[in-house]
Order: structure tokens, then C-alpha cells, then sequence
């Protein structure tokens, strides 16, 4: 009896190290936290786009009509509801959204260093007054010039006369149509 036994032992299939296919990863319970945690600020970040920038993101429909909802919601309900956009993502691959995401951003950052320049230009129109002219025209061709000189002057007279900066906000108007074209 104690023969069949050992031989039956010898049957069963071996778990040695030639199977490391089925070895266990161990993850901690804060790691899972910190994912999770991650998940959910990715959600608040699709929550707080816009509709136009949001169609821009590789979602299904159940994920999308969640982040509409959520975008209409306020206060708790709304804690509740990116709480749950979190947990749908934990079940989807979020690479293709993360990339969606940071293609927006770095359009975002391209619009916000134009407008910097912009800033920069008016105020240096502002500043030199007609001596700066010539780099604008340079900058951009189809500038009217009589109508930028008037409003130079203009933002030169309010800017010395302490009065709100209408006509500052003019130049910064035109100059962004200009760079728009």
C-alpha cells in the first residue's frame, strides 16, 4: 500500500522552476490605492474638459455619457460620480486616453505661449510707441498700419492718464486675429 501511494505522488505534476509562466506579482494595497487614485484624477481631468475637447478622446459611450453626467452634476454628487468614472477606467486601457489628453494640453500650452508673445509685442508697442512698428509689420504683412498707430497712441495716452486699458486690449485683439490668419 505504501508503493501505490508514493506512486501515485509521483503523478501528480511537478511545480518547480520550470514553471515561472504562473508565478504570482505581488502588489501592495497602497500601490492599488495610488492606481486607483490616479485613475480618478485622470477622470477629473476628462470631467473639467470641454464638450469640443472631450469628442476629441478615444471613449466608449457608457465612459462618455458618464463624464457628461458628471459634468452637469455639482458638489457631492459630483465627488460620487468621477468616483465611479475612476472605477470604469480601472477596467479599460488608459494609454490611448492619457495620449489624447496630453495632445490637448500641449495645444493648450502652444495657445497660452502665443498669447504671452502677443502680450509681449503689445506692450512693447505700447512702450516704443512707432519705433516697434516695423517688427510687427515684419511679423505680420497684412497689419493695417494707421490702424495700429491709432491705437497705440491711444493705449499711450490711457496708460499716462491712469485709465482702465481699453485700447491696450484693442492691440491685443488685433494682434491675435492677425496671428489666427
Amino acid at each position: 500500500m505504501n508503493k501505490q501511494t508514493e506512486e501515485w505522488l509521483d503523478e501528480l505534476p511537478d511545480d518547480g522552476p520550470e514553471d515561472e509562466d504562473d508565478e504570482i506579482i505581488w502588489v501592495s494595497k497602497s500601490e492599488i490605492k495610488r492606481d486607483a487614485e490616479e485613475l480618478k484624477h485622470l477622470g477629473v481631468e476628462m470631467v473639467e474638459l470641454g464638450k469640443n475637447s472631450l469628442e476629441k478622446l478615444p471613449l466608449d459611450e457608457e465612459l462618455r455619457s458618464a463624464i457628461e453626467l458628471a459634468q452637469r452634476i455639482k458638489k457631492e454628487g459630483r465627488r460620487r460620480q468621477v468616483q465611479l468614472i475612476g472605477k470604469m477606467l480601472r477596467q479599460r486601457d488608459v494609454e490611448p486616453i492619457r495620449q489624447a489628453l496630453d495632445k490637448l494640453k500641449n495645444r493648450h500650452n502652444q495657445q497660452v505661449a502665443l498669447f504671452h508673445k502677443l502680450e509681449a509685442l503689445r506692450d512693447r508697442l505700447i512702450e516704443q510707441g512707432d519705433d516697434a512698428l516695423p517688427d510687427v509689420l515684419a511679423l505680420y504683412p497684412d497689419a493695417d498700419r494707421q490702424q495700429l498707430r491709432a491705437l497705440i497712441r491711444n493705449a499711450q495716452k490711457e496708460k499716462t492718464s491712469n485709465k482702465p486699458p481699453k485700447a491696450a486690449r484693442q492691440i491685443f485683439q488685433y494682434l491675435r486675429e492677425l496671428a489666427e490668419a
